[in-house]
């Protein structure tokens, strides 16, 4: 499509090369000739997407999501970056690769939206399928101002496309709430344009009424338990718990596509990409022919055995190919012991044991297995390094928590945490809790529902206890694990900062 012949650019972009900013962007396109057809919208939308699937943008899903909190560490030998991330080093990470590319990385996503969501609107498509693209745009919109805030606080705000670099300084939002603003806004209105419309690695009004809850929720937590930023938010705790239940809710009474999975490992069956739990994950393939388009987000969890393939019991006499990886996340010890014995997210989604093509035992933790590793990212049918596995952006199971939580003690949300634990193999949660242990026990029922989806760390954040929970963190301060500072090249470039 004539679409990839065109660089969309950003301030964030320009960051690749700071001496650059004498020069004026290239390949800019103009709006005039392009956005004539529903073939150039797609193309558009399909770039946008794109962007959440750059290597060094999709992987930090879990290197901010996990790697910080108290699921795991980095190996020995991995890179200065992870080990910072892990060890709280928060004199270094203005200046954190991670966090550099996160940060550009969203904005790029942001600038590609702002393009569509400019230009479609005045544009000769139909009308019919104007308000598929521009809902698309706008929760993408959200998605990655959402991410950004999560981690950064007040950011600048780009509302329409930067393509010159006069357009790219932008000076930081007023407060928390002109970033959440935004993104509520966007998500009611991709929920207004948007039909339910399951396609993989494609956001549906579902995903939009999720992404909102999720991002209510994430608010009025983060303002109930005193964080930093949240705490002064004009907002009303209540009315935004009221608001995260309401559109959770709407997903789980008021659609048919998306529900609970029955079976834990169908949940992760790298084949089953459109299962009643997925509404929003990425889209990589291992036919693709750049990483990217295929994935090695496998190879972070597993660790390095036998150089070869290993397999994975089923628990039904059958076994699951893998090939072993590069160990970079390893799971601590000390949150393997937070699971119930019974509980089949401890015993069979982290592995300790593996065996030959037969069936014969060849590793087991502790041994040559040097941690229990999540089997949640396995490919049986990995072609070399290229695998389909994906991160799991949302899924219904969080969906129902998040209306839990933010719903509180009542029958429905007892039905929905009961749900997700007797899948586990536990027994119902102890009824008649007070609203506050009810919560508490939502949360933690997330950590072990949702390790390594790229939620832990988050879910630490918004009860504010990084400095409480996290060794590494004990001796700093509640504004210090709140959110990392801006990228120190962005201060340099951006002069509204």
């Amino acid at each position: 499509m004539k679409f990839q012949k065109y660089i969309l650019v950003l301030f964030g972009l320009l960051t690749i090369n700071a001496c650059d900013l004498s020069e004026e962007p290239y390949g800019f396109y103009s709006e005039d000739n392009f956005y004539n057809t529903v073939e150039d919208a797609e193309a558009a939308i399909t770039y946008a997407y794109d962007a959440l699937t750059f290597l060094e943008y999709s992987r930090t899903v879990f290197l901010l999501g996990d790697m910080p909190s108290d699921e795991c560490n980095p190996k020995a030998d991995e890179g200065a970056d992870a080990q910072d991330l892990s060890n709280w080093k928060v004199a270094n990470f203005s200046t954190n690769r991670s966090l550099v590319n996160f940060f550009k990385y969203a904005y790029i996503a942001i600038n590609r939206t702002n393009a569509i969501l400019d230009v479609i609107p005045n544009s000769t498509i139909e009308e019919s399928a104007k308000g598929k693209y521009l809902g698309e745009a706008h929760f993408l919109r959200a998605w990655s101002y959402f991410n950004l805030v999560r981690n950064f606080g007040k950011v600048p705000l780009h509302t329409s496309f930067v393509g010159t670099l006069d357009q790219t300084s932008a000076p930081l939002a007023t407060d928390l709430d002109q970033v959440y603003d935004l993104i509520l806004a966007d998500c009611k209105k991709a929920i207004e344009l948007l039909e339910v419309n399951r396609a993989t690695g494609r956001a549906d009004k579902v995903a939009a009424q999720a992404l909102a809850a999720k991002v209510y929720l994430h608010m009025a937590s983060s303002k109930n338990h005193n964080v930093p930023q949240y705490n002064s938010s004009r907002r009303e705790v209540n009315t935004m718990y009221d608001s995260a239940a309401y559109f959770a809710n709407e997903v789980i009474s008021n659609q048919n596509t998306y529900a609970f999975d029955d079976n834990l490992l169908d949940i992760y069956d790298v084949d089953q990409p459109r299962g009643p739990e997925h509404i929003f994950l990425m889209s990589m393939d291992r036919s693709g022919t750049i990483e990217g388009d295929y994935s090695k987000i496998s190879k972070l969890f597993i660790p390095y055995i036998a150089g070869s393939a290993i397999y994975l019991d089923n628990g039904n006499g059958t076994f699951t190919e893998s090939h072993d990886g590069w160990s970079v996340f390893q799971t601590k010890e000390s949150f393997y012991e937070t699971f119930d014995d019974s509980d089949k997210r401890g015993s069979e989604l982290l592995i300790s044991v593996v065996y030959d093509k037969s069936g014969e035992e060849i590793a087991t933790y502790p041994g040559a297995i040097p941690y229990r590793f999540t089997r949640k990212y396995v490919d049986p049918h990995y072609i070399q390094d290229k695998t389909s596995t994906k991160p799991f952006l949302i899924r219904f199971s969080e969906v129902a928590m998040i209306y839990a939580e933010a719903a509180g003690p009542n029958a429905k949300a007892y039905e929905m945490i009961n749900f997700i634990r007797n899948r586990a193999g536990l027994g119902d949660l102890i009824p008649g809790l007070s609203n506050e242990d009810f919560r508490e026990a939502v949360w933690n029922e997330r950590s072990w529902e949702l390790m390594y989806e790229g939620n832990r760390m988050y879910d630490l954040r918004r009860f504010n206890r990084v400095n409480k929970l996290i060794d590494e963190a004990a001796e700093l301060t509640d504004e210090q694990v709140a959110f990392y500072p801006l990228p120190q090249i962005e201060i340099d470039l951006n002069q509204a900062l």
